[in-house]
């Protein structure tokens, strides 16, 4: 009892930290939130949850039609912030500098509330019961089907998912926002060939088949796993700070601790089963917010018809987009990195793992999809209502979003287009959407890095309270970790970038052949894992500072222009996908030929410095030494006497080995 007064000891005094958080008069105090001047194209995949859309889709300029005078929805006490040398710059201007919003504020304070009283409540229903692994990461195996797919559904749609697909919709349109639709297919792709699979061998973790599997080198696979799910965090939360900072004027660093602490306060307290609850009231939070707030938004006298402004073609809406010829290599591109990429996420499976059978799990993905596919809706239609927006005739005291700026497309529309009342529900909807983010991430890359590092790697004989106690520090750890990343470096979006690359090129087809080819061994997934690092690497990201030191070709055709009637221009071939076949292609060769190696030819097992292989029947033959499979005495006994059958020539070629 102690520690919980401390802990809501803490969360009082960080809460009044966050209402007397002063203001800031001088206009360079959190220029860090958005100086940089460049407008991003899709290379900033990912950023706030979107994905990549070219300069060159903007082919058309919206007019605005003149409308009548409308009323403040806003804050009155508004004074625009911009450099004098840029009052212009949309990219720059940070809204306003006056009186904290307290309607706003009591929205946080209210949501954040609702959640921790929820999480508290689950993780005390929880009480009593033994402190196991499958109890703290996977809520006992016993998540009803209603919270499972709420749960799958507040995972996927969460912070970035709606942020980024308005703010995807409304820079460079709906051909191009292919996150909300990629994702959500995932999940269709993860139920039918991963889900029932992973379920019925009861793992813990996904890296449980490849540490079963490949042993202490199967650890490997957390790196990109983990740190991609701590990154995510990272940018998620420092997001949270930006909107909160802009809207609201909060100090964004409180903001992000006070947000860090809470979700990090339930997850200790009842593990994957508050994380759940927290997620039911959170997607019932966003599907209400958003929901209400966009006829309001679509009505509001300064918004033009979505239907109204048309490419070039003058057929095409403006917020559909279009994709150039040179372009489409990105496009497949970033397409299957959604659609296949958003499979081997630990956030997903610690869901599908949860599930009380496989068939259930199954359903989980299923629903989730739903969900997610349901809430793309509102979310790219918030975006084409910000395109189609005189942000002139609003109270808005900037020019219309552009550049960095552009992110908080979804916030400044519920705050500048809907009644206070309407946006004070958005603006907790969305706060309540990355909460269930966060929380999920953090659990995932602890539940990763106890398990799959701790326990099998340095622990192999530890108890499960010892795995349990680690887990906690360790949820501790990246939570630190993940604050102080969305503090102190504004563009963590780009380090997620390229994790969330990884998942696509390293783990996808390193996931596929541990789970549906027996003869996968250590020395084909070391050979891949690194193969598609290097290659990854050599490829090259420009916001990184990675230089491009191979290419995989180019696409070229004409782009003309006024200024150059013959212009050509240049694409990028699907170089992701590439490496990423590449990488399957190395595991099977390699795997197949080292097979082959020891179990068909002579060579002495002395030179299996990976110990892969070992000699069954008196050293008449060699076989691989693990399976993915879990340890069970049936499954080995099973094995043993379908090996004797088969070579040993005990039994006939048609009889029926049986075990009780």
């Amino acid at each position: 009892m102690g520690v919980k007064r401390r802990f809501f000891g803490t969360l009082v005094i960080m809460t009044i930290c966050l209402v007397r958080a002063h203001n800031h008069d001088d206009p360079h105090t959190h220029d860090y939130v958005q100086t940089h001047d460049h407008i991003h194209t899709h290379d900033d995949i990912h950023a706030m949850g979107s994905k990549m859309f070219p300069q060159s889709l903007n082919k058309h300029r919206h007019e605005a039609k003149s409308k009548p005078d409308v009323t403040i929805s806003t804050p009155r006490s508004v004074k625009v912030v911009a450099d004098a040398t840029n009052e212009n710059s949309s990219s720059t201007c940070m809204g306003y500098d006056g009186d904290i919003w307290v309607g706003g504020l009591s929205a946080i304070v209210v949501f954040y509330l609702v959640i921790l009283v929820v999480g508290g409540w689950a993780g005390w229903t929880r009480r009593g019961r033994e402190v196991t692994q499958e109890q703290v990461m996977l809520a006992g195996r016993d998540l009803g089907l209603f919270v499972g797919v709420l749960t799958m559904g507040a995972t996927w749609v969460g912070g970035g998912f709606i942020n980024g697909s308005a703010q995807g919709v409304y820079s460079h349109g709906l051909v191009w926002t292919q996150a909300p639709f990629g994702y959500a297919l995932s999940l269709v792709l993860g139920g039918t060939f991963f889900a029932g699979k992973m379920r019925q061998s009861k793992y813990v973790t996904m890296i449980d088949p490849f540490t079963n599997k490949y042993g202490k080198w199967g650890a490997l696979m957390v790196i990109p796993a983990a740190v991609s799910e701590i990154f995510w965090s990272a940018a998620i939360l420092g997001a949270l700070g930006s909107t909160l900072h802009v809207i609201l004027h909060l100090d964004d660093d409180v903001s992000i601790i006070v947000s860090a602490v809470i979700a990090l306060g339930y997850t200790l307290f009842g593990g994957l089963v508050s994380v759940a609850y927290t997620d039911v009231i959170q997607i019932f939070f966003i599907v209400i917010g958003l929901f209400l707030a966009l006829p309001f938004a679509m009505t509001h006298p300064a918004v033009e018809d979505i239907y109204s402004s048309k490419l070039e073609d003058g057929l095409t809406p403006a917020w559909y987009g279009s994709v150039a010829p040179h372009e489409w290599g990105k496009w497949i591109d970033y397409a299957l990195l959604c659609l296949m990429g958003g499979i081997p996420w630990q956030c997903y499976f610690q869901r599908v793992l949860s599930a009380q059978s496989s068939t259930r799990a199954q359903l989980l993905s299923f629903g989730g999809a739903a969900i997610a596919l349901v809430m793309t809706g509102p979310a790219v239609l918030f975006g084409a209502v910000a395109k189609a927006t005189d942000w002139s005739k609003t109270d808005y005291p900037c020019p219309a979003p552009s550049g960095d700026t552009a992110k908080l497309v979804m916030p400044l529309t519920l705050q500048y287009l809907t009644p206070p009342a309407v946006a004070w529900f958005g603006l907790g909807a969305i706060s309540a959407a990355v909460m269930s983010s966060t929380d999920s991430s953090l659990l995932s890359a602890s539940s990763l890095i106890a398990r799959n590092v701790y326990q099998k790697v340095f622990r192999p004989g530890c108890s499960e309270r010892e795995v349990v106690v680690a887990l906690w520090v360790i949820i501790v750890c990246n939570c630190a970790i993940a604050t102080t990343l969305a503090i102190q470096y504004k563009s963590i979006y780009e380090l997620f970038v390229l994790c969330g690359d990884f998942t696509y090129v390293i783990l996808f087809p390193q996931l596929v052949l541990v789970l549906y080819w027996s003869k996968a061994n250590t020395y084909g997934a070391i050979s891949s894992f690194f193969v598609s690092l290097i290659l990854r690497l050599l490829v090259g990201d420009k916001y990184l500072g990675l230089p491009a030191v191979i290419s995989f070709g180019t696409i070229s055709a004409p782009c003309p222009s006024l200024e150059d009637p013959d212009l050509l221009c240049e694409g990028e071939l699907p170089y992701r996908t590439f490496v990423m076949l590449i990488g399957l292609v190395i595991h099977v060769l390699i795997s197949g030929l080292v097979y082959v190696i020891f179990c068909f030819t002579k060579i002495s097992l002395c030179w299996d410095f990976l110990y892969c292989f070992h000699s069954v029947h008196g050293g008449h033959l060699v076989e691989l030494r693990n399976t993915r499979e879990m340890d069970s005495p049936v499954k080995s006994l099973k094995g043993k006497l379908e090996m004797q059958a088969k070579y040993v020539g005990k039994f006939g070629k048609r009889s029926a080995v049986t075990v009780m």
